[in-house]
């Protein structure tokens, strides 16, 4: 099946908008952790385990519609389980916006995920099918647009903070993207997620080969690092450093804009440099960043560092999502939905690991355990070179 190049730009612009979207939903939720922590416990105000239980909350309902929605996308239409997610993530912010409770809270947060989980899932792979020559490139730019719509939530939320307006009303007011979104879905045509040709690689062998194992070890590795700063990041300026919560609110914003063209930067240069050398000097970069952050001279270099780490992690993510499109060209929805729920495991598991150390230490040195994450990211590219490189190419066996 093939589609005209008007056909191929309207449907790539379509899944840009979804990404912004879909950032949209789950970025504007950071900035207000502390507003959750007065609105739902206005005596003693919610823990550090309670707030980092949020973006947990979020993220693992992420990753259990990652892995209902890809065995049932290869079989069906991915276009309709578009549609659906884009609709779920719009009744989730509107739960989230009449949330009477924090127990009810979670709720919203999880159904608002579900619709994002099957967004941020389909839409790689879409992509990776109308730009199969340059999957690095496409996954970059792709990707490179959650961060814009990262920025746009942020500032968003930062500047309803500053005039007063309820976060209840932002939740609302965002309702209008993923609704605006799936009328653009309704009349694009997309091509198979795998060739037509060629029957997709089943999920039993691809668990087999060592170099998948070790492409879901470093995806998870990489959601890590990204989440762990950038959930806590408005909370790390206002208690860890003594800032207004306007500012850490666009310190956020600064974070994903320094993601976006770190992403934008890697597209560029990806047939310069190899995407094992981009990745490990980029991880290199992020372990010393995370040392200042845990250990900040002062606030001013402390948030600079903070900005500087989204753009050197700005391309794990998306760049071992090519990585692995380019290894098993037959993985199709599956195998990405497998590897964004290792990604999207790392997403959860950290920011709560971070409130957890921040209960029994300080946050400084919570976000100073996020560092081992793009360490332990070194090693395994390293791995990864030497399986491909015994074996001459990357499939291994």
């Amino acid at each position: 099946m093939t589609i005209s190049p008007h056909q191929q730009r309207l449907s790539l612009c379509a899944c840009y908008a979804a990404m912004i979207c879909l950032a949209i939903a789950l970025n504007f939720l950071p900035v207000y952790l502390t507003t959750f922590s007065d609105a739902f416990d206005s005596d003693s105000g919610l823990t550090g385990e309670q707030l980092g239980r949020i973006p947990a909350v979020m993220f693992l309902s992420f990753i259990t519609a990652i892995l209902v929605t890809g065995p049932l996308a290869d079989r069906g239409n991915a276009q309709r389980f578009i549609l659906f997610g884009l609709l779920v993530m719009a009744l989730g912010l509107g739960f989230v916006a009449m949330a009477p409770t924090y127990t009810f809270l979670l709720f919203a947060v999880a159904l608002m995920g579900w619709g994002a989980g099957m967004l941020d899932m389909l839409l790689s792979p879409i992509v990776v099918a109308l730009q199969p020559a340059r999957r690095c490139a496409a996954m970059n730019w792709l990707h490179s647009y959650f961060c814009l719509g990262a920025v746009g939530a942020v500032l968003i939320a930062s500047f309803a903070l500053k005039g007063g307006i309820s976060w209840r009303m932002v939740a609302l007011g965002v309702m209008i993207a993923p609704l605006g979104t799936a009328l653009l879905f309704l009349r694009l045509t997309f091509p198979p997620l795998v060739q037509e040709s060629a029957p997709r690689e089943a999920l039993t062998s691809l668990i087999k080969r060592p170099y998948f194992v070790a492409c879901l070890i470093a995806i998870f590795l990489g959601g890590a690092t990204e989440t762990g700063l950038s959930q806590w990041l408005p909370t790390y300026a206002e208690r860890g450093l003594g800032l207004s919560k306007e500012i850490g609110g666009f310190a956020l914003a600064g974070f994903s804009v320094a993601m976006a063209l770190g992403r934008m930067a890697a597209a560029m240069v990806q047939q310069r440099i190899s995407p094992e050398v981009l990745m490990l000097g980029c991880c290199a970069v992020t372990v010393a960043l995370f040392v200042v952050i845990g250990f900040p001279p002062s606030p001013t270099i402390a948030i600079a560092a903070c900005i500087l780490a989204g753009f050197s992690g700005s391309c794990l993510w998306p760049t071992m999502l090519a990585m692995s499109a380019d290894a098993y060209p037959r993985g199709g929805a599956t195998m990405f939905g497998v590897l964004t729920a290792f990604g999207n495991a790392g997403c959860s598991l950290v920011p709560w690991l971070v409130g957890l150390i921040m209960e029994y230490s300080s946050l400084h040195i919570g976000l100073l355990t996020v560092a081992l994450y793009p360490g332990g990211m070194i090693i395994v590219l390293i791995w990864m070179h030497r399986l491909s490189g015994k074996n001459n190419g990357v499939q291994v066996e």
